[in-house]
């Protein structure tokens, strides 16, 4: 790519549009934009205080759980108040600086969140595979470390992220066409040659959404066959309908983004407002639903939001 038809100069500040083709109507879509970040904050922040305050539910199962609602939190506010200010007060001007830390964190807790996914799909298959010696081998201690595997690969991996978008020249527009900043997004309104950020792009997503997507479904394949093992019927359910909630919230997060994913591919004719609407629900859709649905679909979870919303009102 060539810089002859450009200015030259590297814009450091952008202006990011918000839903293109929408404007006139961004205060209506602002009106589910805050319903589901608002929800987003009360079930996890009551999710994550639930599980920390009852030890009952110092279960790797449940910690497990509650760091995937600590990224529901980080991952919901690295972008819906920016969005919110858009739609509100026409304040999509954002500084590269900020644009480059909002991807790198909204970017980096996609990935933890889909490692936390990994490792609650793995915390099934030992509990239902190897019930015995469940609570030896998920110690607190190894949960710990676990977390922090988790923290350095997803961070960790898009750090040079950082260094690839700071080395390049934005002069081709000041414009992003977005609620949010993204990599490849605001990488388009660079006038350099942006292969290497395009194939380090390709290489993350696959040594990370992608692997945990494929150790998943191996997971699931394993806990299958263990599960149609069991001679008892009733014993069958229960395994299975331990695993019920976890398959809903990996439905949830990986849906929209595989669909995503085919629209930015196959959907060159698509509008524009479809492109950044569907990448929202990938954002919006996870933080508010997950804890709804441990709410409905585990016990323990429910009775103690029961008890702490309406017990003490007696």
């Amino acid at each position: 790519m060539t810089t002859s038809n450009y200015t030259g100069v590297s814009h450091t500040v952008f202006h990011l549009l918000g839903i293109p083709g929408l404007e006139k109507k961004h205060m209506w879509i602002s009106i589910p934009f805050f319903i589901s970040y608002v929800s987003a904050l009360l079930g996890n922040s009551l999710l994550i205080f639930i599980i920390l305050t009852k030890p009952s539910l110092h279960e790797p199962m449940y910690l497990f759980l509650c760091m995937l609602a600590g990224a529901d939190i980080v991952l919901s506010t690295c972008t819906v108040p920016q969005a919110l200010a858009i739609f509100w007060f026409h304040a999509g001007e954002i500084s590269l600086d900020c644009c480059i830390a909002q991807l790198f964190f909204t970017h980096s807790t996609f990935i933890s969140e889909s490692g936390i996914l990994l490792v609650m799909a793995l915390d099934r298959y030992i509990a239902i595979c190897y019930p015995l010696r469940y609570r030896t081998i998920l110690t607190q201690a190894l949960i710990g470390k676990i977390g922090v595997a988790i923290f350095l690969r997803s961070y960790g991996i898009m750090s040079p992220i950082i260094f690839l978008l700071k080395r390049l020249t934005f002069c081709k527009s000041d414009i992003l066409p977005n609620t949010a900043c993204k990599h490849i997004v605001l990488a388009h309104v660079s006038c350099d040659d942006i292969r290497v950020n395009i194939w380090y792009g390709f290489f993350v997503l696959m040594s990370t959404v992608i692997l945990d997507v494929v150790l998943i479904f191996v997971s699931y394949v394993l806990i299958l066959r263990a599960v149609f093992h069991i001679p008892s019927r009733d014993a069958r359910h229960k395994a299975l309908n331990t695993c019920g909630s976890h398959v809903c919230v990996i439905i949830l997060f990986y849906g929209p983004g595989i669909f995503t994913t085919l629209i930015q591919r196959f959907g060159r004719h698509i509008s524009p407002h479809i492109h950044v609407l569907v990448a929202d629900i990938c954002i919006l859709a996870p933080p508010m639903l997950n804890p709804i649905i441990y709410g409905i679909k585990t016990k323990q979870i429910r009775d103690q939001v029961v008890h702490l919303l309406f017990t003490k009102q007696k």
